[in-house]
């Protein structure tokens, strides 16, 4: 029997070194035994991991890396030895990461499941609260979370990105993290009651959560598929929340009789002076900030939000970032946005009066030595990513949406089309909005015959002098 010793229960490069020299030697998963720490001796004796030879060729699917990355986190006993199973079978047949029925590759990604949804828990219901720290000046502040599985490093880097100016800690009961404003230091687990139980400011924060609950909205079942009773005691709204509901009946009849019984509503509106939609939007775009509704998360530097003004009549959806949007953090900006911007000025339209945004929020490429290479987002990235531009059209609530592209034409309308059999022609879309569909920028880019690419962007220009017009006309 061979046996590995990881330093961590997250400890995924120890695995994997460990798994390439074991699978270059086809060494079966059944003579293995994986533990975390110094472990324990085998009753016949263990044998070493043979090294592993430079010289020979290694290579996976990259959607395993990703996999194993999110899978390994669980707090499973059995996940080492099911990714090194699932390693053996994709180092000989890669094919067979596309197979979805397959028993053990199904239950790998639900393990992988298991520990997003994990990771997207502890961003969404860490609460700090201040503590008093001798001898500082800096305020500090602290959360107490009960993760499932072995999040806490993995997550510590959006806590640090999020909170880069604030003194924290975090504290598990297997492993803490603490942040100063320029060092991430870890301590041994805590204890619950080495949090603080309780913060003067969360008055404020009950008043205004009570205040915002709207109970026409309330579907109980799945707001506690969202948020388990488990982590309500670290939630200070949580105590409110059975008042709230046992009211909202009430609450939900005495809105109706008082809401006024206003004529047909305008086809679209822009933001005023008190209106709630800038704070939505906001709001929106704060939460995309940690999204992980897909793996494309771990590839992008971070999520590109749409951005424009809150009302326009005219949204413009393109892929998604690119290199320099990636790292910017804004729509339109890289090679493709200079031949957008040049087309939209041709075209008569101001950019700064439309709502820019892309189907995908995160930038999927994959690495060729130092370069970043664009790969065009899959179904169900798209899919998971459809979500935010569905709240971002229904609080922009634009006249006309634009799609540049068969990946933006998809998320726009929720099937797949061509840009042939549908460019040229208005769309009624599901929020009775209107749609049209045209190339994207980076089409022209790629067309090497000059003659060509000058007759597409004329074409391309025609398309937004139309919609243009058509929302002059409306």
């Amino acid at each position: 029997m061979y046996r590995v010793s990881l330093s961590a229960d997250d400890d995924f490069e120890g695995w994997r070194d460990a798994a390439r020299a074991l699978a270059v030697s086809q060494i079966p998963a059944s003579d293995i035994v994986w533990s975390v720490g110094s472990g324990g001796s085998d009753l016949f004796g263990d044998q070493p991991v043979p090294a592993a030879n430079p010289l020979a060729g290694f290579g996976v699917p990259k959607p395993f890396i990703d996999l194993a990355q999110s899978a390994i986190l669980h707090s499973d006993p059995e996940r080492f030895s099911l990714l090194y199973a699932v390693l053996l079978r994709v180092r000989s047949q890669p094919s067979d990461m596309q197979d979805r029925a397959d028993p053990l590759l199904r239950r790998v990604e639900m393990l992988a499941k298991a520990v997003r949804r994990d990771i997207h828990k502890m961003r969404a219901f860490v609460r700090f609260r201040e503590v008093e720290d001798t001898g500082k000046t800096e305020k500090r502040y602290v959360a107490w979370f009960e993760p499932e599985h072995h999040i806490v490093r993995r997550n510590a880097g959006f806590f640090v990105r999020r909170f880069a100016n604030m003194h924290w800690s975090i504290l598990t009961p297997e492993l803490s993290i603490h942040w100063d404003g320029e060092r991430l230091q870890e301590s041994p687990g805590a204890e619950r009651g080495d949090a603080p139980s309780e913060d003067p400011v969360e008055d404020i924060w009950k008043g205004y959560y009570a205040a915002i609950f709207n109970p026409a909205r309330l579907k109980v079942g799945a707001m506690l598929s969202e948020m388990p009773k488990k982590y309500w005691r670290n939630l200070p709204e949580a105590s409110m929340i059975p008042n709230l509901i046992a009211g909202a009946q009430a609450r939900e009849a005495n809105m109706i009789a008082a809401s006024p019984k206003p004529s047909a509503p305008p086809p679209t509106r822009a933001a005023t002076p008190g209106d709630n939609a800038q704070g939505a939007w906001e709001a929106l775009r704060a939460d995309a900030m940690g999204c992980t509704r897909c793996h494309l998360h771990l590839l992008g530097t971070q999520t590109v939000f749409g951005e424009g003004p809150i009302g326009a009549r005219l949204m413009i959806i393109g892929e998604q970032p690119g290199d320099q949007e990636d790292l910017a953090g804004r729509p339109f900006v890289g090679p493709a946005g200079k031949v957008f911007d040049a087309a939209l000025e041709q075209a008569g339209i101001d950019r700064a009066r439309v709502y820019l945004t892309n189907a995908v929020k995160h930038f999927k490429h994959e690495l060729r030595g130092k370069r970043r290479i664009h790969q065009t987002p899959q179904t169900a990235e798209i899919q998971a990513c459809r979500w935010w531009l569905q709240q971002e059209t229904e609080i922009i609530r634009p006249r006309i949406t634009l799609a540049l592209g068969a990946t933006a034409a998809r998320a726009m309308i929720g099937k797949t089309v061509t840009i042939g059999k549908t460019r040229g022609a208005p769309i009624i879309l599901e929020n009775g909005g209107e749609g049209w569909v045209t190339v994207h920028p980076s089409y022209l880019l790629r067309i090497p015959d000059a003659a060509k690419a000058a007759e597409e962007r004329e074409r391309f220009v025609e398309d937004l002098r139309n919609v243009r017009e058509r929302l002059e006309a409306a």
